[in-house]
C-alpha cells in the first residue's frame, strides 16, 4: 500500500487539493501554490483533460474509435486516431518486453462486456485466453490503422488507463503553471517538483495486509508509483471457484506475490508493468525490471519479506 507523506511549508506556498471519483475510481489531484482560485482553476482543467481521456478509451459509442476496431476483428483494418493508435503500439511494447504477460487483448466470449470476475457457467478460463494474444494484432504505421486478426478479439485498457490518464493530466497542469503536484489515481501516484517547502516527495510503504505499519519511505519526486496486491476475488467458472488472478497466457491462478509496486518515469508504464510482474513471479521479475533504466520494484511475498531492485534508495 502507498501513501505520500508530506511535510509542512515554511513559505506562503500550500498543497491545494481536490478528491473526486473519475473513471470509476477515486482520484486525488493535489498542486502547490499560493492563489486558491489559480489552483480551482487548474483542477478543473486535469479533471476535463481525465475525462476525455476515459471517453476516448472507452469501448462504447458509435463513435469510438476502441469499439471500430473491435467490431471489425478479423474483418479488416480500422484506421486509429494518432492517440490511440500511439497508445496501443506502446502496450504491443510492453507485451514484447514481458513476453505477454500484459496484455491489451482478450476474448469477448460473445459478449463485450465479459471479465474474469463476470464469467457465466458456460465459459472457461481457456476459451477466454484462447485469442488474447498480443501477436495478433497488426499495425501499420503508414495507414495508421490496427487490425485484430482473430474473430472475437478485443483491446482494453483497463491494466494502463489510469496511468495514462494521470500522465495527460500532469501534461495540462503542468501548462497551467504548475510546477509542482501530486496525482492520485485509485492509489497509483505521478508526481513532479517537490513539496512546499523544497522537499522532495516522499511515498510511504507498507504491506498490504498491516497497512498502517510503514516499512519504508522513497523519495519520488519526478517520478510515478503503481502497485499492484493479490485479492481472493473468486469467478465461477465451469463450476468451480478459481482465484480472480489469472496468468494470461494459462489461464490459472497466481500466488506467491502479495503486492508489487513499480517506480518509473511515466504513469502509464508504472501502471502497465505492476500487474505482469506479480504474475511472472519474483525472480524474473526483478531480474527484468534490472535490466530496465530509470525503473524500479519493490515487492511483498505472501511469508511479507521484502524484496528491491538494484539501486532503488529505501530509508
Amino acid at each position: 500500500m502507498l501513501a505520500v507523506k508530506t511535510i509542512s511549508p515554511n513559505n506562503n506556498s500550500v498543497i491545494f487539493r481536490r478528491s473526486l471519483r473519475l473513471m470509476g475510481d477515486q482520484f486525488e489531484i493535489s498542486v502547490v501554490g499560493d492563489n486558491p482560485a489559480w489552483a480551482e482553476g487548474c483542477f478543473d482543467a486535469a479533471v476535463a483533460e481525465i475525462t476525455r481521456v476515459e471517453k476516448l478509451l472507452s469501448a462504447f459509442g458509435d463513435d469510438s474509435c476502441i469499439n471500430a476496431i473491435n467490431r471489425n476483428a478479423g474483418v479488416k483494418p480500422v484506421k486509429a486516431n494518432a492517440e490511440i493508435f500511439r497508445l496501443i503500439d506502446r502496450s504491443l511494447q510492453i507485451s514484447e518486453l514481458t513476453d505477454g504477460a500484459f496484455d491489451i487483448t482478450y476474448n469477448s466470449g460473445g459478449n463485450d462486456d465479459t471479465a474474469f470476475e463476470n464469467l457465466n457457467g458456460g465459459a472457461t478460463a481457456k476459451t477466454m485466453v484462447s485469442n488474447a494474444n498480443y501477436k495478433n494484432v497488426v499495425l501499420n504505421a503508414a495507414e495508421q490503422t490496427v487490425f485484430l486478426k482473430e474473430p472475437g478479439m478485443r483491446i482494453g485498457f483497463a491494466a494502463n488507463s489510469k496511468g495514462y490518464a494521470a500522465d495527460r493530466a500532469k501534461y495540462i497542469l503542468q501548462l497551467q503553471g504548475v510546477s509542482s503536484g501530486v496525482i492520485n489515481a485509485g492509489g497509483d501516484l505521478l508526481t513532479w517538483g517537490n513539496q512546499p517547502d523544497n522537499e522532495p516527495w516522499t511515498v510511504a510503504v507498507a504491506d498490504p495486509s498491516q497497512e498502517k505499519e510503514v516499512f519504508a519511505n522513497v523519495a519520488i519526486s519526478n517520478m510515478a508509483v503503481a502497485s499492484s496486491v493479490y485479492t481472493e476475488k473468486y469467478a465461477t467458472i465451469v463450476d468451480k471457484k478459481l482465484l480472480g488472478s489469472f496468468t494470461p497466457k494459462k489461464g490459472f491462478p497466481v500466488s506467491k506475490i502479495k503486492s508489487v509496486s513499480i517506480i518509473s518515469t511515466t504513469a502509464e508504464l508504472a501502471d502497465a508493468m505492476a500487474t505482469p510482474i506479480m504474475a511472472i513471479g519474483i525472480n524474473a521479475g526483478l531480474y527484468l525490471i534490472n535490466q530496465l533504466n530509470q525503473m524500479a520494484a519493490v515487492i511483498i511475498d505472501d511469508h511479507s519479506r521484502v524484496y528491491t531492485s538494484k539501486n532503488i534508495n529505501i530509508n
